[in-house]
């Protein structure tokens, strides 16, 4: 499996564009038999922030996440959580997460997780690129007085 720990998959779900993901889940066809232990519903959260990373926790605001939990036809839990109000996504994500702990592993991980881990580091390395012409070297010429 390319994507080896939950917490990794998971991140890269919830970051990723909602239509490529919904693309890719669609092509799947994913088994879809399953009930909801939470539906999709939207709230908010709390963000926490720490001044260069060591200091005092302060509230930064809030931030609005849909949540959602499916449990699979063999049992299989799954939860989805995203930020912003795509239900559609939650879900998605939350089935997603399920099958990842089935035996459909494998297919999910190179049909869905595989594709969007690649187009991460495309887009990183398309902003780091861009970045770096932007960078200014800047030096000290050594005055001939000493």
């Amino acid at each position: 499996m390319g994507i080896e720990t939950r917490k990794t998959y998971l991140s890269l779900l919830a970051k990723c564009p909602a239509p490529r993901l919904d693309g890719l889940f669609q092509a799947l066809a994913l088994k879809r038999d399953f009930d909801w232990l939470r539906v999709p519903e939207i709230g908010g959260v709390m963000v926490r922030g720490r001044m260069g990373g060591t200091g005092a926790p302060f509230n930064l605001g809030e931030m609005t996440v849909t949540r959602c939990a499916v449990r699979l036809s063999d049992g299989v839990v799954g939860h989805g959580y995203v930020q912003g109000r795509d239900k559609a996504k939650a879900e998605q994500v939350a089935i997603i997460d399920a099958l990842m702990q089935t035996d459909q592993a494998t297919g999910v991980d190179e049909m869905i997780l595989t594709p969007l881990a690649k187009m991460a580091a495309e887009e990183r390395a398309r902003r780091t690129a861009k970045a770096a012409g932007t960078k200014v070297d800047f030096f000290t010429m050594v005055r001939g007085e000493d």
